[in-house]
């Protein structure tokens, strides 16, 4: 994870980073209760990810994303993250704890998070950091008081 670009200088900025920690922290959960052959606490430890990955994703998109998008900054970018944020929906969604497919879909599904999350906090937050002026800030800081 990043430490020398200064983005967690930047509160907001910051703080969706500690939550992407925290998202991190909780695939290891998951992963351990894989190897330990535990489904239930892995289906649980799932839900509690479902839920903190679409809270930090709301104010993710209303915040940051939002005010690039209006700066007409880094569009591309900005919709294709949004669009991984989709399809994790779709990914939770759809797996089913009975399939013998099981693990390797959640495998997969956390090596997609972890790197999701590198390409917001080694790309998108720098450049937010850098590029957004005044009014995107603003942005940022309704989503957070949202939140």
């Amino acid at each position: 994870m990043c430490e020398h670009c200064g983005c967690r200088g930047v509160e907001p900025i910051a703080e969706l980073m500690d939550e992407h920690l925290a998202l991190l922290d909780l695939s290891g959960v998951i992963r351990r209760a894989m190897a330990e052959n535990d489904r239930a606490a892995a289906v649980s430890a799932l839900a509690r990810l479902g839920r903190n990955l679409d809270a930090h994703v709301r104010r993710e998109e209303a915040g940051v994303f939002t005010a690039l998008k209006n700066q007409g900054d880094f569009t591309d970018e900005v919709r294709m993250l949004e669009e991984e944020h989709t399809d994790f929906d779709a990914y939770l969604a759809g797996l089913d704890p009975s399939a013998p497919n099981f693990e390797a879909r959640v495998q997969e599904l956390l090596e997609h998070l972890s790197e999701h999350i590198d390409k917001e906090n080694l790309g998108i937050f720098p450049v937010a950091v850098v590029t957004l002026g005044a009014t995107g800030w603003e942005t940022v800081g309704r989503a957070r008081a949202m939140a």
